[in-house]
């Protein structure tokens, strides 16, 4: 036993892979393997003396046995870091540079706005893409015969068990509502979020994006719009002396409205942005009307508020010289490719645009 003991001792010590350790456990506690084969002499052992010697046996084994344990551990701890260092990965970013995918411009541009409206103290709300005839109309003191309101202007839903009909909502609006409902004023809020209306060709689709903006408080005017929209455009399009024009309009929401141009020039086919003697309609604004905060719970005589909508897609067309509207939802990756935006190019509250 001495003998076969120091043998698996030195063997299980020299041991260079789990597989030799293998080679060795079967060669000595195998079915056949040389401690296993002591258990043979018990038969010519008297019975006093066989106790003693089968003790001895499990002794060995449970030696043996504590031997490869730790052997094996030892291995697969080795084995493990060699594994380790051949198989390095860097788990670090990689330069922007290098990504595949693109930002696509509109996210691009909701998140362009929210960046700048966020440094003038404005937070982001959302609301539900199906609306209710109350919040999509009614509440926005949008008349019952308005052209908004007929079929070939608007996506219907088949009628409820109550005969109510919802839409898929026909402008970012009705966040305006839920808004002035559920928050008490002061508050500044931006609300982008995608729209829905029957309409198809290269400046509409089916499905765009718009973004609302509103400030209610008690002493807002129209000094205060008219200095949020000139901030926010100056700041899109990069060009600090941007002329900006206010033409009286009618909206059924606000009272007094305004559509707001911005200053351009067209020369050859090319449209620059800045001064120049043409004039580019970009969005629409005005004060809150005050059958519109009466509906939302709030008190006209008190509180005042100014408002203004623009298309996302539109303002991102002319920022970034795309000339079909189409084309941004035409799933092209070489489109995407040539106008998309670097994933570590977003614009945020730290770094701007």
């Amino acid at each position: 036993m001495e003998e076969i003991k120091k043998s698996a001792e030195d063997s299980i010590l020299n041991a260079g892979s789990i597989k030799d350790l293998e080679d060795i456990r079967v060669k000595y506690m195998g079915k056949k393997g040389e401690i296993t084969s002591l258990m043979k002499n018990m038969g010519s052992l008297s019975n006093e003396e066989k106790p003693a010697y089968g003790q001895a046996i499990n002794n060995l084994k449970d030696h043996v046995n504590t031997l490869l344990d730790n052997k094996k551990s030892e291995l697969n701890t080795i084995e493990l870091n060699a594994r380790l260092q051949d198989e390095t990965l860097d788990v670090t970013l990689p330069p922007y540079e290098t990504f595949e995918g693109s930002i696509h411009p509109v996210t691009q541009t909701i998140e362009e706005i929210i960046s700048i409206f966020g440094e003038m103290g404005f937070t982001v709300a959302e609301g539900p893409n199906i609306e209710d005839d109350w919040h999509n109309f009614t509440a926005l003191n949008i008349p019952e015969y308005h052209p908004a309101r007929q079929e070939h202007d608007t996506f219907y839903l088949p009628a409820d068990e109550n005969d109510q009909r919802f839409v898929l909502r026909t402008h970012t609006s009705p966040v305006q509502i839920r808004t002035m409902e559920t928050q008490k004023p002061p508050f500044r809020v931006i609300c982008p979020g995608r729209t829905y209306r029957s309409d198809s060709d290269a400046t509409h689709t089916p499905m765009f994006h718009q973004v609302e903006m509103i400030v209610v408080e008690e002493n807002v005017n129209f000094a205060h719009l008219k200095g949020c929209i000139i901030e926010f455009c100056r700041k899109f399009f990069g060009v600090d002396d941007l002329p900006v024009r206010f033409r009286p309009s009618f909206f059924p929401f606000t009272e007094p409205s305004a559509e707001v141009d911005i200053g351009c020039s067209k020369k050859d086919g090319a449209l620059k942005i800045g001064g120049g003697d043409d004039w580019l309609e970009i969005l629409g604004s005005g004060m809150i009307h005050p059958n519109v905060l009466k509906n939302a719970g709030l008190d006209p005589e008190k509180y005042q508020g100014f408002a203004l909508g623009m298309g996302i897609e539109r303002i991102a067309m002319l920022k970034y010289g795309i000339a079909d509207l189409r084309t941004f939802y035409d799933s092209d990756l070489r489109w995407l490719r040539h106008y998309g935006f670097k994933a570590l190019q977003q614009p945020n509250l730290l770094r701007g645009e």
